[in-house]
């Protein structure tokens, strides 16, 4: 599976951004789909997945009730809404591919994208 992310940018505090991953190779459905955010200095965390069939889906403590995670297999491509962001949202956003359970834990996605860079301004 091959992932691109785009829809990073700069934004000022309390506005949005929408990221899209869009995956071709192997059968898009078979796999939950994750986003991860690294900023500066620190390690990569979790930010949400959304499980194959769409219909469970989880969130970090920090993002949740801002974020929503959605998927649409028609189209192979996991969308990232996020709301009401602030200054320290800013990383860069990377999509993630993984079999079977699995949703924190970076170790169970196999693909990754490149990255997209969100920067929230206060």
């Amino acid at each position: 599976v091959q992932l691109q992310a785009f829809g990073g940018g700069l934004v000022q505090a309390g506005g949005s951004l929408r990221l899209s991953c869009v995956a071709s190779g192997r059968t898009f459905s078979n796999y939950r789909l994750g986003w991860f955010r690294q900023a500066p200095g620190k390690e990569r965390e979790f930010v949400s997945v959304v499980m194959r069939s769409g219909g469970s889906t989880y969130y970090a403590d920090s993002v949740k009730g801002r974020f929503t995670i959605s998927r649409d297999n028609a189209q192979n491509t996991v969308y990232l809404q996020m709301n009401s962001l602030k200054p320290e949202d800013t990383a860069v956003y990377y999509c993630a591919a993984g079999p079977g359970l699995g949703v924190q834990d970076p170790r169970t996605y196999d693909y990754w994208g490149q990255g997209t860079q969100v920067t929230v301004s206060s």
